[in-house]
């Protein structure tokens, strides 16, 4: 069984906008992430942890500005916490092992799979090809992957 964690060494690794993003719960902005317009097939990970997040194939263009996704692919790695800042009331979304901040969901997503837009900053994601999923370790999710 995999062990995700945050560890110093990952932080290290973080550019200055994925540290700001993941560790001060900051916000890219909109239409300049890395993976608005990633179409392969794939998972997307904590950029912290590695936990697997969201798979491409529940992925979709939502019009928003930030990689929008319908579910997570695994509900224990991500928790939702309320969130009151800026003078609104939104759910924010974490990764569950890395506490990193990801981003927000919300309730205005494609009513035939649930109704739920998940609206991640590309900053604290990593995506894993298809093709590299099973030397990634993360094999056991290729079906899931579509």
């Amino acid at each position: 069984m995999t062990r995700y964690a945050k560890t110093a060494e990952a932080l290290a690794r973080l550019t200055p906008e994925q540290y700001r993003v993941t560790q001060e719960s900051g916000t890219e902005r909109p239409f300049t992430g890395e993976y608005l317009e990633e179409k392969r097939r794939g998972i997307f990970v904590d950029v912290v942890s590695g936990e697997p997040l969201f798979a491409s194939s529940d992925k979709y263009e939502s019009g928003c500005g930030w990689p929008s996704f319908t579910r997570p692919i695994l509900d224990e790695h991500v928790q939702e916490l309320r969130d009151t800042s800026h003078g609104m009331l939104r759910t924010e979304v974490r990764s569950a092992h890395g506490d990193s901040h990801l981003g927000h969901v919300f309730p205005d997503g494609p009513r035939e799979t649930g109704g739920l837009r998940y609206c991640i900053n590309s900053a604290a994601l990593r995506f894993v090809p298809l093709e590299e999923m099973e030397a990634e370790g993360y094999g056991a999710l290729i079906p899931l992957v579509g």
